[in-house]
């Protein structure tokens, strides 16, 4: 009896010990983690803004707000990543509330009861009230609509009453930046003398003629650069070096993608798919319910898949196609028929020739140039050779493909009224201007307005858990038997199926690591005070492969030394000692520029640009060079420079003709064209200014 009322007496203390080890399991996290909300003081400080302290119940509890937000607008729970943004808005509306509003008050700014209604009822509705009231089928914003909302507000359910506050309560915030920034922008003025400076930089031209040694023509391993130099260049140029806290590391990943046997599971999955998508009676639903990507039930031409489209002139009613792989995905298709759609798709190629100036001679010169390119296609050249070597827009690349694309707004007038005009497959043999040049326009696959029903079932292959098991094994060995950096690099080494990988200064707030997306882990562990340097650590598992890295670098924002910027510091140093060389090698730059050129031997060469101006000057080889172009405006005709060290090499330079910006009585276009530039970033610079006098720290990475 004595043990069974030993266990009697015993069993409360028991049950207290295990229900608080359950506590600490389930909230650990929260209350013995980084957080530790059970201790209070400085541990739950996650910022402060202007002189305020930013507690992490307070912050958080704006997160949970935001988060119930987002979930009722869209239905979902959020992901990671918009877990990520919800943090950074909810930062920001601190922000907004502590720094922005300091701002306000000082300036008397408010929004007033009689201003809001005004905005969400009266005559100056806010676009963002008029975007949520708009009629999704007809594009027409109803008034009415809003009014009988309001009037219904009070029988709506307690969350869509404090959502419609939010709301409210976000247009006020909208209305306070506007009239903040209006104000600021007011302020935005240029001179007629920087008006003027602006038009003489860009209409003054040079031709030059250069002597130009790149520093690469000396070969870096030729040149010792040492720490007592890197430290004397960072001490001169501590404003370009600034400190911060960041990691470096080094990893490798060992993928679990999926194995031979995961993709002949799932491939002849899919062939049962296929029959029964088949025999379906409501396709539709039958794909809806079996395919791991949502896939339109009608489609152009245009949004197939290249292997799908290929199909099309097989194609016949209740007919199978696929299955396609596209990636990891396979997709199979049955045709159902086809309808006619409201606007219509056709794919198109062109060249664009921009003018190099906003001014008459150039948009002419701009047009001359695009005539003779299309008269060369009409001969018979290559529109795509063209397209790559003259085009100016980005699809150039691709022979100036621009993709299926519809009559709805997609391209400015013009261009769609152009292409959607041809009725067949084609050069159109004319020249068609936008606001963006000249377009040389070749229809690829000419206008259709039909739709394609296609029910489709798409199955990812995905890595089975023998799969998963056998990857973090092998993760897990690595892991066990390198502790070192010395024994991480060796075993890397020694296994060639391994690829090492470097990020380089990562900041604590980082969610990714070069390709890693959701990466928060690995950069929590880097900043752990308890991880040391060459510290090697266990596997961390991220998206579809297991992480394994090792510390090799830390920098801090209140000291900034050689190691923090080493490689920079080291090009930059190497370059200057090359070109104290290339300068004496020169010597007195005596006599022709080819014959200096051939007498500095290897690696030296002469160019000449004509119409060079200072706003946008390019010197070919030299690229983009502020201290050679300065050089060769203040040189007068015929005259020579000394030798040059430049920013990628050094130049000797030779201005052949310089052609002064006629003269012009009125400045006004330029004038306004600085101010815009300049109130285009305002919002930019005021929330930099703001920020820096609130005196923002931010300890978020610190929690999450």
């Amino acid at each position: 009896m004595s043990v069974i009322n030993k266990i009697r007496e015993r069993s409360g203390l028991a049950v207290g010990v295990i229900a608080v080890s359950l506590i600490l399991f389930i909230v650990g996290g929260d209350l013995l983690g980084g957080r530790s909300l059970l201790f209070g003081g400085d541990q739950q400080k996650i910022g402060e803004i202007a002189g305020k302290s930013i507690a992490y119940p307070d912050f958080n509890a704006k997160v949970d707000e935001l988060r119930a937000q987002f979930e009722q607008q869209s239905g979902r729970a959020p992901a990671e990543q918009d877990l990520t943004q919800i943090r950074e808005q909810a930062w920001n509306q601190m922000l907004f509330e502590i720094a922005y509003q300091e701002q306000f008050d000082k300036l008397g700014l408010k929004v007033s009861p009689e201003e809001l209604v005004d905005m969400v009822q009266g005559n100056n509705i806010s676009p963002a009230v008029r975007q949520a009231f708009t009629n999704p089928q007809t594009g027409v914003f109803d008034k009415s609509g809003i009014i009988s909302y309001l009037k219904g507000l009070k029988n709506l359910p307690p969350q869509q009453q404090q959502a419609w506050a939010s709301f409210e309560k976000n247009l006020a915030s909208d209305r306070l930046r506007e009239k903040y920034e209006g104000l600021m922008r007011l302020s935005v003025f240029a001179t007629t003398a920087e008006a003027q400076k602006e038009y003489q930089a860009q209409n003054t031209k040079a031709d030059v003629k250069f002597l130009f040694v790149p520093y690469y023509a000396i070969n870096d391993t030729t040149i010792k650069v040492t720490d007592s130099q890197l430290q004397d260049y960072l001490g001169k140029h501590k404003d370009a070096y600034p400190g911060t806290d960041s990691r470096s590391i080094q990893y490798v990943t060992f993928s679990v993608a999926p194995s031979k046997e995961d993709s002949a599971t799932l491939y002849n999955e899919i062939k049962t798919l296929a029959r029964g998508l088949g025999a379906a009676q409501n396709d539709s639903t039958f794909a809806q319910q079996n395919s791991d990507v949502r896939v339109p039930l009608y489609l152009t031409a245009g949004e197939m898949p290249e292997q799908l489209r290929a199909s099309i002139p097989t194609f016949s009613p209740g007919g199978i196609y696929g299955p396609f792989r596209e990636g990891n995905t396979y997709f199979i298709y049955k045709y159902g028929g086809t309808k006619k759609d409201t606007s219509f798709t056709a794919r198109a190629s062109h060249i664009l020739i921009q003018p190099t100036a906003k001014t008459d001679s150039a948009k002419a010169d701009a047009r001359r140039r695009a005539e003779a390119i299309l008269t060369q296609i009409q001969g018979g050249a290559s529109f795509e050779a063209l397209a790559q070597t003259n085009s100016a827009d980005g699809s150039a690349q691709n022979g100036g493909d621009l993709g299926y694309f519809k009559n709805n707004g997609q391209m400015v007038k013009p261009f769609e009224s152009a292409v959607f005009a041809a009725t067949s497959a084609g050069l159109i043999p004319r020249l068609v201007e936008t606001d963006f040049g000249f377009h040389i326009i070749k229809v690829t696959q000419p206008k259709t307005n039909i739709l394609y029903r296609v029910a489709a079932i798409a199955k990812t292959i995905t890595p089975s858990q023998i799969t998963r098991d056998e990857a973090l094994r092998k993760a897990d060995q690595f892991a066990s038997d390198v502790r070192t950096k010395e024994a991480f690099d060796a075993k890397v080494k020694e296994d060639k199926s391994l690829v090492m990988a470097t990020a380089d200064r990562i900041p604590e707030s980082a969610n990714q690591i070069n390709a890693l997306t959701d990466a928060r882990a690995v950069v929590r562990w880097a900043f752990d005070d308890k991880t040391d340097m060459n510290t090697v650590s266990d596997p961390f598992e991220i998206g579809d492969q297991y992480v394994i890295a090792v510390l090799t670098g830390k920098t801090d924002k209140d000291e900034v030394t050689v190691a923090d910027y080493r490689n920079e510091l080291t090009a930059k140093v190497r370059n200057q000692l090359k070109g104290e060389q290339i300068v004496a090698k020169l010597g007195n730059a005596s006599g022709s520029l080819e014959a200096l050129a051939q007498k500095y031997g290897a690696g030296a060469l002469v160019e000449t640009v004509p119409d060079v101006n200072m706003a946008t000057g390019f010197l070919r080889s030299a690229g983009v060079d502020p201290t050679a172009l300065g050089t060769a405006f203040g040189l007068k005709p015929g005259k020579r420079s000394k030798p040059v060290v430049g920013e990628s090499g050094v130049l000797v330079l030779e201005t052949t003709r310089i052609t002064p910006a006629p003269a012009v009585a009125d400045y006004a276009i330029y004038k306004t064209q600085l101010q815009q530039n300049n109130a285009s970033r305002t919002g930019f610079y005021i929330n930099e200014a703001i920020k820096e006098a609130a005196k923002v720290e931010d300890r978020r990475a610190k929690f999450y």
